[in-house]
């Protein structure tokens, strides 16, 4: 997916999740900072990602096209047809035209919210001892994005 995004549009992506991590890191010290990363982990593990928001959008545009054909005219029918030749492509290359849309608008891989949920963990110190306070938050991230990208075992 990300070879797939417009690189500014990538690196604005990967600057907000680094902003975001140096956030946490400097709140940390705070006596809400434990509270507000247990909070931010908790909305990441709601957050809608890119290749999920593809779906819902696909379906309700699907069963809106169909519907309206049977209701008004088979001339909506195209509307379920190009739909369902996105979601194909998407199936077979990786990527679809709507999927810039949804990057441009920010929505995000499944890995990159891991990514911060994971580099927040570790920040938490979920993993043993947080990260000494000498680390780049950004590293963190990087390091949290390589695990992500991981295959599972």
């Amino acid at each position: 997916m990300r070879e797939h995004t417009a690189t500014a549009v990538q690196v604005e992506l990967d600057q907000e999740l680094s902003a975001r991590i140096r956030h946490y890191a400097e709140r940390l010290t705070s006596a809400d900072g434990q509270e507000a990363i247990t909070a931010r982990i908790g909305k990441l593990e709601q957050e809608t990602d890119v290749e999920r928001a593809l779906e819902v959008s696909a379906a309700t545009l699907g069963l809106a096209g169909t519907l309206l054909a049977a209701a008004h005219h088979r001339r909506w029918l195209w509307l379920a047809g190009i739909v369902t030749a996105f979601l194909l492509q998407h199936r077979l290359q990786g990527w679809c035209p709507p999927i810039a849309v949804f990057r441009r608008l920010g929505a995000r891989t499944r890995a990159e919210i891991d990514a911060e949920r994971y580099a927040l963990k570790l920040l938490r110190g979920d993993f043993g001892d947080p990260p000494a306070s000498e680390e780049e938050p950004v590293a963190l991230a990087g390091r949290a994005r390589s695990v992500s990208r991981r295959p599972p075992r």
